[in-house]
């Protein structure tokens, strides 16, 4: 079971510019601004703002989960593969990546 989408990560060239369009789609400023990470919540939303890095070029959505060690041994075990081990990224919240069959990346979050 998953709790649903909680944040989506959009991979962007220039980070500085990126800011730029996304303070005005979302018409607030970044709750976190630094050289690696821009991110807004907004309503019940996570969006962040990450230098594109590993050929990932599109958003990865981040499913909130109430155990990330047991959901990505269910998603390996149906065939997913571990693209991201669990780890800690501050602020109690665990993270994790894995790819389906056709190598789309499936984030999964899990806060403390």
């Amino acid at each position: 079971m998953t709790l649903g989408i909680k944040t989506v990560l959009h991979t962007v060239s220039d980070l500085d510019a990126a800011k730029t369009v996304y303070t005005a789609l979302l018409g607030i400023a970044p709750q976190t601004d630094t050289s690696y990470y821009v991110g807004y919540d907004t309503g019940a939303q996570h969006v962040g703002l990450v230098p594109a890095k590993d050929g990932v070029a599109a958003p990865v959505t981040y499913w909130a989960v109430p155990d990330i060690a047991a959901k990505v041994a269910e998603l390996t075990a149906a065939g997913a593969t571990l693209k991201e081990e669990p780890h800690d990224v501050g602020g109690d919240r665990l993270i994790a990546t894995v790819t389906d069959a056709d190598g789309t990346v499936l984030g999964l979050l899990q806060d403390r």
